[in-house]
């Protein structure tokens, strides 16, 4: 007769009850946030000088964002990366972002026995069979995995070991389904945007993370692109290295395990430290140089990415970006890929252009190719619709403003309803959202729109869409915006 193995069951019981508890944590802490916003613009309707109700408002928004930074850090997970996505500087208040930012690359390591247990389960060995040295303390942690440095038997250079985090994947996928309840609420009370769809891709999207075959293939893909197509590739893209412990095996790919080359630099987000560490002035002419070819590199590989390829890197957070020596901006984490359907990538092409030229009409067309239902709730909808799209899909902030603020009153989206998303997309507005994070983060306003046009045309002309004629015919048509008298010229 077996011996009952008490500590087996209570770890069962204590597997099977976290999903609840965690749903339980995040329902009592997001409707504590989301109702103190209510009760608070109740009071604000009593409240009518301007300079009192910014007082309260910041006041407000330092509250909340104790509050999401407590939920996000104790909960951990999936959280992290919604702390990711509202720590930006571009689309939170200030408040928010100073609090969540410092919980981007604080996911908790797992312990090293754990590591160990994983690596030399999915490797078949011991780490001392494969690995010359091995740095048992983490280069940083995430969500799903953390980094480790490390130098393959017989090869004098150093990896990177990326080990996946066990038992976080049934956990991530309760977290997402809460959001998707969540998100339905909200859209059909506060924000008239297709909030579900985003959050459906979204676990797409975390689905295919935790599977590093997948990630090591789209690594290899997207560094043969961009190195192909370039004298130079605009960013670096580390080499998976697939030949390691057992040499007859030529394709090592793990679910749970990947290997790359190690790429040394700074996290972008360190890069005023770096420069004041240096002696140079972070507002110098020098300083001002090396943020914008830093930005020209991410935004050139994302166009020729996202436009050109339509297979693309679709996570560019600060975390994942180094700067290496020369200024040269390494892409890490290809866990978040996306490929666009050709109907997608050329009517994104499209509305590019749209954005760039400021066409309103061409801006309307293009919503309605790309599947993006709206309803206008104004008088000049088509100019307020061109006002949405820029504020989805351009980098560029108005002159004068740091925070976007897109679901203030006076806002396009609150003039514009969104009833329908393609999820498709998601990966895209994330990627432009994001970028437009960094830029301003770093203090360098700029345009993808006007910067990805001539890749647009490029791909609308390869796919027969644009002629050579209505290439120069645009052209001439902003140069007459520029300058009005090269007609007569």
């Amino acid at each position: 007769m077996h011996a009952i193995d008490f500590k087996e069951i209570q770890e069962k019981l204590s597997d099977g009850f976290r999903p609840w508890q965690r749903s339980f944590q995040f329902w009592v802490r997001a409707t504590d946030i989301y109702t103190g916003y209510k009760v608070f613009q109740l009071r604000m309707n009593f409240v009518k000088d301007v300079k009192k109700q910014e007082e309260m408002w910041e006041t407000q928004h330092e509250l909340a964002a104790h509050k999401i930074y407590s939920m996000c850090s104790d909960l951990g997970g999936f959280f992290l990366k919604i702390a990711q996505i509202l720590g930006k500087p571009d689309l939170a208040p200030a408040a928010w972002v100073r609090k969540l930012v410092t919980l981007c690359d604080q996911a908790p390591a797992t312990s090293f026995d754990v590591v160990r247990l994983v690596l030399e389960k999915e490797l078949g060995k011991s780490i001392e069979d494969v690995f010359e040295t091995f740095d048992d303390k983490p280069l940083g942690s995430a969500s799903i995995a953390q980094v480790h440095r490390a130098r393959v038997k017989g090869d004098k250079r150093d990896v990177v070991v990326k080990v996946q985090h066990p038992g976080v994947e049934k956990l991530m996928m309760v977290d997402i389904r809460n959001l998707q309840i969540f998100a339905l609420y909200m859209q059909k009370t506060d924000i008239k945007f297709d909030l579900f769809s985003m959050t459906k891709e979204i676990e797409k999207q975390i689905g295919y993370e935790f599977d590093f075959k997948r990630e090591a293939n789209a690594m290899e893909k997207i560094r043969r692109f961009l190195y192909k197509n370039n004298r130079k590739s605009p960013v670096l893209v580390p080499r998976v290295v697939a030949k390691f412990g057992d040499q007859r095996n030529n394709h090592n790919m793990h679910r749970k395990v990947l290997v790359m080359d190690y790429i040394s630099g700074i996290p972008i987000l360190s890069l005023g430290d770096e420069m004041a560490k240096r002696g140079i002035n972070p507002h110098g002419k020098m300083a001002e140089a090396a943020k914008f070819n830093i930005l020209n590199s991410l935004s050139q590989a994302y166009g020729q990415m996202i436009l050109k390829s339509g297979f693309f890197h679709a996570d560019p957070h600060p975390g994942n970006i180094l700067i290496c020596k020369g200024s040269e901006v390494a892409l890490l984490d290809y866990g978040q890929v996306k490929e666009l359907p050709d109907h997608l990538r050329l009517g994104y092409a499209n509305l590019v252009i749209a954005i760039a030229d400021n066409n309103a009409s061409l801006a309307l067309q293009s919503f309605r190719e790309l599947g993006i239902a709206t309803v206008a709730k104004c008088k000049n909808e088509q100019q307020e619709l061109l006002q949405l799209a820029k504020t989805m899909f351009d980098t560029q902030m108005p002159p004068g403003t740091t925070v976007l603020q897109p679901f203030s009153e006076d806002s396009s989206i609150k003039k514009i309803s969104v009833e329908a998303f393609p999820e498709e997309l998601f990966s895209v507005l994330r990627t432009v959202v994001l970028l437009r994070g960094l830029s301003v983060g770093i203090g360098v306003n700029y345009s993808c729109a006007q910067q990805w046009k001539p890749i647009a045309e490029a791909a609308l002309r390869a796919s027969g869409r644009l002629s050579t004629g209505r290439t120069q015919k645009r052209r001439w048509s902003s140069l007459r915006r520029l300058n009005p008298g090269a007609a007569e010229s």
